[in-house]
């Protein structure tokens, strides 16, 4: 498609009026967005899928609803992670042309021919990178990068990553890697070999390995990116002055996770050993970062599967199901 075509005025989008699972997801026409102040609207090259989406999708926890919808999703189409080419922009944006090509993380609106987006958000997409890898980068890659910047893991650090195939665990391994350090990974049997090649030093099967009998004090830094082992188990494990940096944590239907970070918190007083809650953020700065190291062949993204835009409620329900190897990714047609 020529960037320089005329928009249409409708598009079919994947869309939810409700809360619940994949299948309430469906195709449905709606009106093009123009954008507003600060934005720009792209016409969708690829978006990647992410467990937020399937939060959204679900609105579970419950206090997901307080900030996203109460009754359902304020935006109706998942997907965050966009490739795209800004077809059209909006008063108040500069640097940027139509005809550009971009990534960014959205609030959502993915799985749909064209979407809005803030121009603060972006970050230019070289020919060496292509809209699938790129589409992948900017929750799963900023989240990895975030969490190890949390955590303060460098060269010479050991660091274990828990859930290191999934698609924060696969960018977390190579990033920590490219860092100098040495990297302990959980994951399943059936990914350790990918797991290595990434750059993991050990692998350990995450249905088997029990942390608890692991040395005490092992580690410098521990990325959780699962969030079901105790904290009391994973604070043992680290050595005086290290960290973990909590990416994911298990809780109840109401609240979610807040009673976890409640409870690093009060573990962390007085300790040396410290247990962080990590709220990764969109930061051009690291995004801009990842696709440079994408494009100088340095970090490579793992996709699992790839779907078209008509299997969209597809790739929404494999996510959905879990142990998803690396990303999935929707191209537009």
């Amino acid at each position: 498609m020529n960037a320089q075509a005329t928009t249409p005025t409708t598009m079919t989008a994947w869309a939810q009026s409700q809360y619940g699972g994949p299948e309430t997801v469906a195709s449905r026409t709606v009106q093009v967005p123009a954008p507003g102040k600060g934005e720009v609207l792209l016409w969708v090259r690829a978006t990647s899928i992410n467990a937020g989406d399937i939060r959204l999708m679900r609105g579970d926890p419950m206090l997901v609803r307080a900030v996203f919808g109460l009754r359902r999703p304020r935006v109706p189409v998942r997907g965050m992670d966009v490739a795209g080419t800004v077809v059209s922009i909006g008063p108040g944006v500069d640097g940027w042309s139509v005809g550009d090509e971009v990534v960014g993380e959205l609030p959502g609106g993915g799985l749909a021919p064209y979407v809005i987006a803030p121009a603060k958000r972006l970050v230019r997409r070289p020919d060496a990178v292509s809209p699938p890898l790129a589409s992948t980068l900017p929750i799963a890659g900023g989240t990895a990068w975030q969490a190890l910047e949390s955590a303060g893991v460098r060269t010479g650090s050991r660091v274990l990553v828990i859930g290191a195939s999934g698609g924060v665990g696969t960018f977390a391994v190579q990033l920590a890697a490219l860092r100098g350090a040495e990297v302990w990974a959980l994951c399943s049997p059936r990914n350790s070999a990918l797991v290595e090649s990434l750059g993991a030093t050990r692998t350990f099967d995450s249905r088997g390995a029990d942390l608890a009998t692991f040395d005490a004090a092992s580690f410098d830094q521990i990325i959780d990116i699962v969030g079901t082992t105790p904290l009391p188990t994973l604070q043992r494990l680290l050595r005086e002055g290290g960290a973990l940096s909590m990416v994911a944590g298990t809780g109840g239907r109401v609240l979610g996770p807040i009673g976890r970070i409640l409870q690093a918190g009060v573990r962390s007083i007085g300790s040396s050993r410290k247990l962080k809650s990590l709220t990764a953020m969109p930061k051009q700065a690291v995004l801009a970062e990842l696709v440079q190291l994408v494009a100088d062949g340095t970090l490579t993204p793992v996709i699992e599967r790839e779907c078209r835009m008509p299997e969209a409620v597809d790739a929404l329900r494999h996510v959905d199901a879990g142990h998803t190897v690396g990303k999935v990714v929707v191209l537009a047609e």
